[in-house]
This record gives C-alpha cells, structure tokens and sequence, in this order.
C-alpha cells in the first residue's frame, strides 16, 4: 500500500467514525500504516476480551481510548495526503502483533505467519503464468459456479489461462442460488465468509443472510469480468479421460435436454458438498397431502402463515428455520432425532453500523486486521479443544478438560435460553462431547423452542400419512405443512456425475458410495489432471471458512496447471502410495480427533464409522502442506519434442 488514495469520506466523518472503532484492531491497522511500534506500547495493549460479546474499548481506560482514536485520526489524515505506507510486516511480526491484538493469554503458532500475511493482503497468492498459452493448446473446465468455481475462474483468468465455468443452474450462486428458505443466512462472520482478495467492507450484517451473499458471488461475476467464460444451464453428466490425447471429455446436459462436449487438459471441479439434499428414508414420505419441501427446494408459493407446520431435522437449517416461522405459523412441530448444541453469537442478528463500514473502506488495513482476528478466533484457536485425551476420566460427556469446560458454559448457556421451560432440558441437551458434530451459531433455537406454539418431538416416526406424522406411540401428529430440514447427500462427492479415469474405472468404483479419499483431498491416482476444490476431508471443522480452504486449494492447483504450461507436462496423476501414506496418516490424526468419539450420528462418518469429510490439520497446517505441489509425488507425463 502506497501512498493515500482519494477518500470517500470527509475528516469530520472520519473522527465521528473512529469513536466506534474497535480499538483492538485500530491499533494494529496503525501499526501496520506507520510501522511504528508505538501502537504497540504496553500501556496501549488491548485486554482479553470476556466471553462472546465484542468490546470496542479494548478493556483500556477512556483517557487512552481517546488517545488511541486521536493519534489515529491524525496518521490516516496524513496517509491520504501522501505519507507513504510503511513496508509489511514480516509473517513472524504478524503473529506477534495477532497476539497482542487477541490480548494476554493468547499464544498463536509460528507456522501461522505466512497464512496471516496473505490474508492481510501483504503477500500475494497469486501464480503469474509468464507465457501462457493459447486456448486451443490448454483449457480448463471447472465444473461448479458457486464460491470455488468463481475463486479458480477469477485466478485462471488472472494468469491468461482459458477456461470454461460449467453449472447446472441458470445463474451462478451455487448452494446461496439455491437455499431461499426463510431465515437462510450463514454461520461463519461475513467478514470472514467471503475471499481474501475480494473483501466487501459493506457488509450489512456481521452474520450475512443469504440475499446478502448471493449477491457477493454475483458481484465476483460482474466485477471480474467472468460471464463470457460461463456456460450456465449446463449439467455435468460425465468426465472421461482420453489417454491418447491426454485430455477429459466433458459431457453435459442443457436444460432441453441436449447434449453438449468440451475437452479439457485440466478439471477443476467445484460442486461443494451442499448441493444435492438429502431425503430421509421413512414409510410414506410420497403420501403426504399437503406441501412437501426439502429446506434446499424451497418453495415460496407454499403459505405458512396460520398453518401447522412440521420439521424433520435439527441441524443448520432447521436451527435458522424454525426461529424464523414460529410466530408466523399456527404451530411448528420439531421432530428431533438427536439435540444440538448451540454456541451463543451475539452478533447473529446484529447490523454493520455506518461508521464501522466507513472504517473498513477508509482506514487502511482496518478491515484486513478485523479479518485476522476472526482467522484466528474463529479457526485455530479451537482446534486443541477437539483432541481427545486418551487418559481424560469423564469420555461419556468430554473428551478433555478444555472441552468439559466448554460443556458445562454451553449447557449453563442453553438452561438460561430456556428459562422456566425445564420440562424441555433432557430434549435441548445433547449427551454427547460438544463439537462432536457441526458446531451451530445459535439463532434464537432454545428461546424459540421454548414457545408456547413450538413443540420439540422425540418420540420415533412410524410414518407419514396423508394428514401427517405418526409415531410409534401411535399418536398421530395432523399437519398442513412438511418440511425436510435433512441436510445434503455430503458423502456421495460429485454424485451423479460420472468420472471415468485412465484405467475405464469410475470414480464412483474405486471410492464406493461414501468412502472418498483423495491426497490432500485435491487429486486422486488413476484420474489424471483433475483435481477437487473441498474434496474429501478438507472442511476444518474446528472452524474457520471454506474461503480460506478453497484459497489455499485453488494456490495448489494453479501452481501445478504453471509447472504443466511452463515444463510441457501433459498428465500428472497422483502416485497410489502418495494417496495410501497420506490417507493412512489422515486416518490416524482423525482418530484421536472428536469426530472420531462413539456415541453420535453425523454426516462427517460415512456407514463403516470413517470420517470422510472434516481434516485433522489446523488451517495453518494445511497451508504449508498445500503450499506447492511436489512433482515426485505424481506420475508426470511430458509432450514429446516436435519431430523436425
């Protein structure tokens, strides 16, 4: 960052706006402008904040608050008059000032260094390609439009590289084009929830809704420019490599029915995990009279005003369904299999102020050092609370001490939501470790189940009925409404389409129905030249985003797509004992992980108890295992030299 650029905003809303300034990270925006190690004076360090609520103040006296927000006023005003910005910290630099930014008693790992330093945006993840070549000598085709699809086009396009974004609907959006029920919105902060070198600092809510984020991936569309590299309409139906050519042949399906191909050196698919819904298997689900809607298919011409309307499920969408109906509905029925817990979020329903806007678009570094806290708080931080102790007394209830703590808050927490409703405690308090399965931002859950006209149903369907549910009890419950609050078909990865490799094997053959393995979770032997974006068990479920996996995952592939353009390799297939070690040693680190604890159903394991879908890596981890592809890894392939 150079020197000043034209502000939006006057000096008088500039000083009006740093009162609401969040001082933790004011102070390492300053630091980072000027470099100066004032800003990180002793009696200038932040306190650690106490529980969930963020604290402007930073736990400093008013004097120095005043101070702070002074001394600040006075350095962006001379940034925009021209003052240079200082050089970027170094990565070790960046864990020190994350630290003090965090307060007393937060110690972050060295390896983080290098993953901050991109995410500020002082170090670039960009793979310039010097020379690439011509369309018709290298394509790629990337099957998914969605948040992975649009961040590998973005960076193709960067590098002269051509490609083709393929996706089954008409617009792009992926699972934000398709979830519209009521209440849909995401449980990652917004700030953090979107990609590193495309950050909005207009950000209605901290926590966005889904009109909010569809919007952003629109906007990543139009403002790089990606729409004539799009064919939308198109379904994915098979991927089929040709050895002879060393190229994929994708076929796909329009919406008419016709069938188009394209060919491809490279695939990068990016269909995700949230797009294909999941149907409960239960007797009788066809029969039911009235409206019938999974979450994902949701249907705005059904009424559910004044309508009893019941709910299979208690995850995700059911936790931000359910608040948003109740009271709107006559009466909602829950039927629960299994409670969830549910960590409180202050800033769930909570708007971005106008002033906090003007600092994240004025202030330099203001919105990238808010970024890095919720990196580090929302992502690493909580992974040690997710290794079970082997010599830990209590494993019905915890698997450590960190996270028995964090079970007796939590259960504090929901108790307090549910206040005099103490008949519903057994049904709103889950037996099992907390994190065991998705941790779930509460959105109003245990207050809204605790309503008059919401009943919470534990008893096990039989069926469902024309008029209903019935129960094993023998009750049956009446509704006008259903809806399938059931998740996604998670372990059946790039299902329906068929990916046939080098040997005629399917993908589909060599994974089975639910087992999917892939090195690194990107690429897999037999099955050249294609690589996956939130493949199997890249979801950190300790945290975090999936932006900042798919970064680091798109970083990988480019860098491998330059080394094939630059060093004429025509096929890199993952070598099988590469994929065996890795899967060996991802298998054993998730083992002692608490998505590996008995006693729960989740959609992290697959039907044999493997978990398929969350990496045992921290994201800093990560980030240095997908660095830069090693080329003895894989069976590498170049073009002959043209006989003269």
């Amino acid at each position: 960052m150079g020197a000043g650029t034209a502000a939006v905003s006057t000096p008088a809303e500039l000083r009006a706006a740093l009162e609401e300034a969040h001082l933790p990270t004011l102070l390492m925006a300053m630091a980072t402008l000027s470099g100066d190690d004032a800003w990180l004076r002793d009696d200038w360090r932040p306190a650690a904040p106490r529980g969930a609520e963020e604290d402007n103040t930073g736990g400093l006296p008013p004097d120095v608050q005043a101070e702070i927000r002074a001394a600040a006023y006075e350095l962006v005003l001379a940034w925009r008059a021209g003052k240079p910005a200082a050089d970027a910290p170094s990565p070790e630099r960046l864990v020190e000032m994350l630290e003090i930014a965090l307060g007393p008693g937060n110690t972050l790992p060295p390896e983080i260094g290098p993953l901050l330093a991109e995410e500020l945006g002082v170090a670039s993840r960009d793979v310039p390609i010097a020379d690439p070549p011509l369309a018709d000598q290298f394509r790629v085709v990337i099957v998914g439009g969605g948040f992975g699809g649009l961040c590998a086009g973005i960076k193709l396009k960067a590098a002269g590289i051509a490609f083709t974004i393929l996706d089954k609907n008409e617009e792009v959006g992926g699972t934000w084009l398709e979830n519209t029920y009521p209440g849909c919105g995401v449980d990652t902060p917004s700030h953090l929830y979107s990609l590193s070198f495309a950050q909005r600092p207009d950000w209605p809510r901290y926590f966005a809704r889904r009109d909010d984020l569809h919007r952003y991936l629109l906007s990543l569309a139009d403002e790089y420019e990606l729409r004539p590299f799009m064919q939308l309409g198109r379904e994915v139906e098979s991927l089929v490599w040709q050895e002879d050519c060393h190229e994929w042949v994708v076929t796909a399906r329009t919406a008419d029915g016709k069938r188009e191909t394209l060919s491809a050196n490279v695939v990068i698919t990016a269909t995700g995990y949230l797009n294909r819904p999941a149907y409960p298997d239960i007797e009788g689900l066809g029969d039911f009279a009235g409206p019938c809607m999974h979450t994902a298919r949701w249907r705005n011409d059904v009424e559910i005003a004044g309508r009893r309307v019941g709910v299979l499920g208690t995850g995700a969408s059911a936790m931000q369904l359910v608040p948003a109906i109740a009271g709107v509905a006559e009466r909602v029925f829950v039927f629960q299999r299994s409670p969830q817990w549910g960590l409180p979020n202050p800033n769930q329903a909570r708007r971005v102020s106008p002033a906090t806007q003007l600092l994240m678009r004025d202030v330099p570094y203001y919105l990238g050092w808010y970024r890095l806290r919720l990196v580090w708080n929302f992502g690493d931080r909580l992974f040690p609370a997710l290794q079970i102790d082997p010599d830990w007394p209590h494993p019905e209830r915890s698997i450590n001490a960190i996270n028995d703590r964090h079970r007796q808050f939590l259960t504090r927490y929901i108790l307090s939501e549910l206040g005099d409703r103490t008949d519903l405690i057994d049904k709103c308090v889950p037996t099992y470790p907390p994190y065991g399965k998705r941790p779930l931002l509460d959105a109003g859950w245990f207050r809204t189940v605790a309503r008059d006209d919401v009943d919470v149903v534990t008893d096990r369907i039989s069926r469902i009925t024309p008029r209903g549910v019935l129960l094993e009890t023998g009750e049956e419950v009446p509704l006008d409404v259903l809806v399938l609050a059931t998740g996604f078909q998670n372990l059946n990865l790039l299902s329906p389409i068929e990916v046939r490799g080098r040997s005629g094997r399917t993908l589909r053959e060599t994974w089975g129905e639910d087992d999917a393995t892939a090195h690194l979770g990107i690429t897999v032997p037999d099955f050249p030249n294609l690589f996956m974006l939130l493949g199997p068990n890249t979801i950190a479920g300790h945290g975090g985003s999936a932006a900042l996996g798919l970064e680091m995952e798109v970083r990988y592939v480019m860098r491998m797509i330059a080394r094939m353009v630059e060093e004429g390799i025509v096929s890199v297939e993952c070598r099988q004992e590469v994929h065996d070690d890795y899967v060996r040693r991802l298998d054993t680190a998730l083992s002692r992980t608490i998505w590996a604890h008995p006693g729960m159903t989740t959609y992290y394991r697959n039907s044999r108890g493997r978990v398929v879908t969350t990496m045992p890596w921290t994201n800093a981890e990560y980030w240095h295992m997908t660095r830069e592809p090693d080329l003895d890894e894989f069976h590498v392939e170049r073009a002959l030299p043209a006989v003269p």
